[in-house]
């Protein structure tokens, strides 16, 4: 069996359980119900509940709702259904909002200690006052209020005396820190918004690095796991654990967050593009959202072992989303049905055939001797690309007087072409051998090209939709997501395919040389939508 090396943050677990530093490990997924998760949150769904698995722990679902006027109950249960498709189960479910009271308190404790102070500068005159990394901060003229005007200031914030953006709690800790982060932070400001959970119980609301750390003590948080760019908020992380006394205070550790090529990963853009209605809602299969992913049809196990593949590491990187193409179509090679279908439906009459007749289909090679019946009839769709009037050399599809084979049935030749009256091909009529059945072919016929169909009698119409990335890809890196939009990013053909697809909706199946597709239910109906094509590019 392979050895998997540990990652640095297994490693940073291990020196601490080893010394006794802790006993034992619990994390928590944190995410703010400001929109759907995309395909970045599932990486950090895998570290997170992995080493809840790994360390026989607990991971909690954290919801971080400090912003009412951004959050919604309904991408709380969105989140919610999406960890639940991935297979990961959370121990405890917990809000920031639970917490609001105890959050209140620890204020007023900073205040008491002479760590925080009401300010009146509004939001332009701090950031501006905060200074630039080569120039210090500039101490607010409020910076000095005694600790019983701050108290008697910040209870009157609480009960509505003041305007919005009027006032504000700041920490006192350093203005001319080199982190930017430490030079008084916000960590409460006054905000009239109606929140999802406690309605307009509050007025005031603790800024996230503030409730941050709050939160994970609270709950029993000993490792807080989150992405690189809240490396630099880390010593206010810790500054407000220290200052508050918290007793084996968590530790945050930052990992490299997930980018991958010809994807929107900016959950303010996604809501963007649905607002605007480029596309049809969060769970667009062409959005990398994990409710468009799931309505497209990669699997859960296809995502998580490619998250698993990319590892952990300290320094952000990009990865190729052809990548994430070859893992899901290895995974679906194993485990997807084989079906028939045509995209573009082109009808064979087989002249010397008569009757019906039921044949066995390989429902996957991988399944060795595993079948199921087709029916096969004189009247059959190939697809119109499998034929040429013109064909280049080495062409081993159908042409004029030409042989092929049907996919589990019989080798047809091509006797006679019908066009119409601009000159486009309608219909073939050919013959086909009765000694040349698949399996038990004693024809002595040779042909090189094998091509799918389908029985016209019981074929079914269905739209069939292919994508493209909606993004263009990575050579116009660096350009604003609006322009790098791909708006022709979905192919729509009239096709054909076997019954069979429509009896068994939920499952994802391969549609012989075209695609891995699902059935998927939209406003204009029932469509066979693309999982991803058989062609792969990665070069492993």
């Amino acid at each position: 069996m392979a050895v998997v090396a540990e990652n640095f943050i297994e490693q940073i677990i291990n020196q601490e359980l080893e010394s006794g530093k802790v006993s034992s490990v619990q994390t928590r997924f944190p995410p703010e119900p400001n929109g759907y998760l995309h395909i970045g949150h599932a990486k950090s769904l895998c570290i997170n509940f992995g080493i809840k698995e790994k360390y026989k722990g607990k991971c909690n679902l954290f919801f971080d709702d400090t912003n009412p006027s951004k959050e919604k109950t309904e991408f709380v249960d969105a989140i919610k259904k999406d960890i639940e498709w991935l297979g990961f189960k959370w121990d405890k479910q917990t809000f920031a909002s639970d917490y609001f009271e105890d959050i209140y308190n620890f204020a007023i404790e900073l205040i008491k200690m002479g760590k925080a102070f009401v300010c009146d500068l509004s939001a332009e005159e701090i950031s501006k006052n905060r200074g630039t990394l080569t120039e210090k901060g500039k101490e607010s003229p409020y910076r000095n209020r005694s600790i019983e005007e701050n108290l008697k200031l910040f209870t009157e914030m609480r009960e509505g005396k003041y305007a919005d953006g009027e006032k504000c709690l700041r920490a006192k800790i350093d203005m001319a820190s080199p982190n930017i982060n430490m030079r008084d932070p916000v960590i409460y400001r006054i905000l009239r918004q109606t929140h999802h959970r406690t309605g307009d119980k509050w007025c005031i609301y603790p800024m996230y690095d503030y409730a941050h750390p709050i939160c994970d003590y609270m709950q029993g948080v000993t490792h807080s796991i989150c992405t690189l760019e809240f490396e630099d908020h880390r010593p206010l992380y810790d500054w407000v654990g220290i200052t508050l006394g918290f007793v084996n205070k968590p530790r945050q550790i930052e990992f490299a967050r997930l980018n991958v090529t010809n994807l929107v990963m900016s959950k303010r853009y996604l809501k963007k593009l649905v607002e605007e209605g480029a596309v049809d809602g969060w769970d667009d299969p062409r959005m990398p959202t994990l409710a468009g992913i799931r309505n497209r049809g990669i699997p859960a196990e296809a995502l998580k072992d490619f998250c698993g593949r990319i590892g952990v590491a300290k320094a952000n990187s990009e990865v190729q989303i052809s990548y994430l193409d070859a893992v899901t179509r290895e995974y679906l090679n194993l485990h997807a049905e084989r079906v028939m279908g045509v995209l573009k439906p082109l009808k064979v009459t087989i002249t010397n055939y008569e009757g019906e007749e039921k044949l066995k289909f390989d429902v996957n090679p991988n399944l060795e001797g595993v079948q199921r019946d087709i029916d096969f009839s004189k009247e059959i769709y190939i697809d119109r690309d499998d034929f040429s009037l013109n064909p280049p050399p080495k062409y081993f599809r159908l042409k004029k007087d030409g042989y092929v084979r049907l996919k589990n049935a019989y080798i047809i030749k091509c006797d006679e072409v019908t066009l119409d009256e601009k000159g486009e091909v309608v219909e073939l009529k050919c013959t086909y051998f009765p000694d040349s059945k698949s399996g038990s072919d004693t024809s002595g016929i040779k042909v090189k090209g094998v091509i799918q169909w389908v029985n016209a009698k019981t074929a079914v119409p269905i739209e069939v939709r292919k994508y493209e990335y909606l993004l263009k890809d990575e050579e116009y890196a660096g350009q604003d997501f609006s322009e790098r939009m791909n708006y022709d990013s979905v192919h729509k053909f009239n096709g054909l395919v076997e019954p069979y697809v429509l009896e068994n909706e939920d499952k994802s199946f391969q549609v012989l040389r075209t695609g891995y597709f699902k059935v998927l239910e939209t406003k204009d109906g029932k469509v066979l939508s693309e999982i991803v094509a058989l062609k792969d590019n990665f070069n492993k």
